[in-house]
């Protein structure tokens, strides 16, 4: 195994450890961060949405629309989780539904078209498939033209 594999399972790793023991035990886990200010954390929330903007944006940019796809898919846990804290931590359920709601509606429908669309390659690869069944249908007289 390559050491780039296992250093990628390990940040996968660490981001499924260091996420669940702030949903599980959130206050044992804080002080382990180190911020003592609460302010801090909008810090860490607005590093956290810019990676996953860039990591959005590198996908894009980089032709890997299905790959967008399932991150994206994968994603719209943030806006659901959003509004599971909001309306368990003292927010309305209006409020958490028309922000967070309606994002992760918004970011759901663009998974799902992502994940749906046809790249160039495989739309060619059906192309050529269906007209391959179609010489060799054909040339069994299956479809043979009639005058």
């Amino acid at each position: 195994m390559r050491i780039t594999t296992i250093l990628s399972w390990l940040v996968v790793a660490a981001g499924f450890y260091f996420g669940l023991s702030y949903l599980l035990a959130g206050e044992w886990a804080a002080p382990g961060f180190g911020i003592v200010d609460p302010d801090g954390y909008y810090v860490v929330k607005g590093v956290r949405d810019i990676a996953y903007g860039l990591t959005a944006l590198i996908l894009l940019v980089m032709g890997h629309r299905r790959a967008l796809g399932w991150v994206v898919l994968a994603d719209s846990v943030i806006p659901i989780g959003d509004a599971v804290a909001v309306m368990t931590h003292g927010g309305t359920v209006g409020h958490a539904l028309a922000v967070h709601g309606s994002a992760a509606v918004l970011v759901l429908i663009t998974a799902g078209l992502l994940l749906r669309e046809k790249t160039p390659e495989r739309a060619e690869l059906m192309i050529s498939r269906a007209s391959a069944g179609q010489r060799g249908a054909d040339a069994s007289g299956d479809n043979a033209r009639t005058a």
